[in-house]
């Protein structure tokens, strides 16, 4: 005969919680329960009078929480791993993604066992949850009904391109580009990438590199001659750079904020940032710095003494035929560039992401380009015509370990495993943008999502694809 608990873990195995198990279940679990209901209901007024019951030390952040809700569709329980009187722990996905997370939740040992703490982890999805490879139609049905869903419920607005070999599979655009005027995105819309900028950085140092006027283990101070921070200067390389081991530090900021339309040159980040001193020892460790490839777009104008808008667009975007790329001002009128849109904390319409750009983008991010032009930058990259095989592969394998199965390289991430499956590239997010290139060098595979809107909105779709598209081996 099973008891109350032994019936609750065979239910929640089955992904099951039905009502009469949980009243038998333990205070924990009870808790865990209601707080998922009523969380996945969305429904604000209910989840405000939940924690002020319930949990009311989570009272003060339900701006934060709504917004969580909202990006993750709320979530559905996979696995129950720990359950006592106080305690409950186990897996549950977003339901908006593939996303896992452990869940980690206390109660008070008395009644009514108000909840003391509640955590939510992102993990990398567990082996006993695989996700089934499908055919090339078979992703491109399935992302075609998954962005439908997205767009409806306004968790999507962009565009999407996926390639195989040269062909493309599927291209799609969805969502506004302008709300107040109704225009639609299209597929030759312009979107802001963010970072995405880092790649056209390092393919343009590593055409440098092979036509020998820069080293990767020179230091800064070889080009930037009279670098305010002599420091920094000696012992900065350019390898440190390219992989975020500089310890330049980043440009986001209150300085940013305060100079935010006084930053127009690459030359006026190094007036601003260039007296700081290192933040740890260059090569010690991986820290992500957008200062260091604005060094770098530094470094690309001194050598070449073009601008770096002008290196990259003889160097990179003409031989790509990337016609719809660039880092215009802001203020300068770009055709079919989209609006940004962002919900700020606590917030719940959406609002021009006016305010928080810069005045143009830079050799760390913020320029903007197609679905379609990102494709071809990513081909002539497969097709080594911008960089011969040696410094492509230079380019774009791994260096140093972030996480399991994610390393930087040059401007790249790589997720490739050890028989070289997975995607090379990157991705871009700021507030009312987001936009991710995945390249599959093995199986020539090409994905490419933009969104004028805040993360993860493109990432969700790019993630999607990955773990979906067909096996490389």
């Amino acid at each position: 005969m099973h008891s109350a608990r032994s019936d609750m873990v065979e239910a929640v195995q089955a992904v099951e919680w039905r009502e009469a198990e949980m009243a038998a279940a333990e205070p924990s679990a009870r808790q865990f329960s209601a707080w998922l209901d009523v969380f996945n209901s969305g429904d604000r007024e209910r989840y405000a009078t939940f924690l002020a019951g319930n949990f009311p030390a989570r009272l003060a952040f339900l701006d934060q929480e709504m917004a969580f809700r909202e990006v993750t569709g709320g979530f559905d329980l996979r696995k129950l791993e720990r359950v006592s009187a106080t305690e409950v722990s186990g897996l549950v996905q977003e339901r908006t993604s593939d996303q896992f997370a452990v869940f980690e939740l206390t109660v008070a040992a008395s009644e009514p066992h108000v909840i003391a703490s509640l955590a939510l982890t992102a993990i990398p999805r567990p082996a006993e949850f695989p996700v089934a490879r499908l055919t090339e139609g078979e992703t491109i049905a399935g992302v075609q009904a998954v962005l439908r869903e997205a767009a409806a419920q306004d968790r999507f607005s962009g565009a999407v391109l996926v390639a195989a070999n040269g062909p493309v599979l599927f291209s799609g655009a969805y969502g506004l580009a302008d709300r107040e005027r109704g225009i639609p995105n299209i597929i030759q819309t312009r979107f802001r990438i963010g970072s995405m900028n880092k790649m056209f950085t390092a393919v343009a140092i590593l055409q440098l590199t092979e036509a020998g006027t820069v080293g990767l283990t020179a230091p800064l101070g070889e080009y930037l001659t009279r670098y305010p921070d002599r420091d920094t200067a000696a012992k900065v390389t350019i390898g440190h750079l390219l992989t975020h081991a500089g310890g330049t530090g980043d440009i986001f900021g209150p300085e940013f904020e305060a100079h935010r339309q006084e930053l127009r040159t690459l030359g006026d980040y190094v007036q601003l940032y260039g007296g700081r001193g290192l933040e740890f020892e260059p090569g010690s460790r991986w820290q992500y710095s957008n200062y260091g490839f604005i060094l770098l777009g530094a470094v690309i104008e001194q050598v070449t003494g073009q601008s770096y808008y002008d290196y990259v667009q003889a160097h990179i975007y003409q031989p790509a035929k990337m016609t719809a790329t660039g880092s215009q001002p802001e203020h300068q009128a770009a055709p079919d560039r989209s609006e940004g849109y962002t919900k700020p904390p606590g917030t719940a319409a959406w609002v021009l992401n006016t305010g928080t750009l810069p005045y143009r983008g830079t050799s760390a991010g913020g320029g903007y380009s197609t679905v379609e032009d990102l494709a071809r930058f990513a081909r002539a990259l497969l097709g080594h015509q911008l960089l011969p095989p040696g410094s492509t592969q230079l380019l774009i394998t791994g260096k140093t370990e972030l996480a399991p199965g994610v390393r930087y390289a040059y401007g790249f991430e790589d997720l490739r495993d050890a028989e070289g499956n997975g995607p090379v590239g990157h991705g871009g997010g700021a507030p009312g943008m987001n936009g991710d290139l995945k390249i599959y060098p093995k199986s020539g595979y090409i994905v490419v999502v933009l969104a004028n809107m805040d993360p993860p909105a493109a990432q969700r779709i790019a993630d999607w694809l990955d773990a979906r598209l067909p096996a490389q081996g």
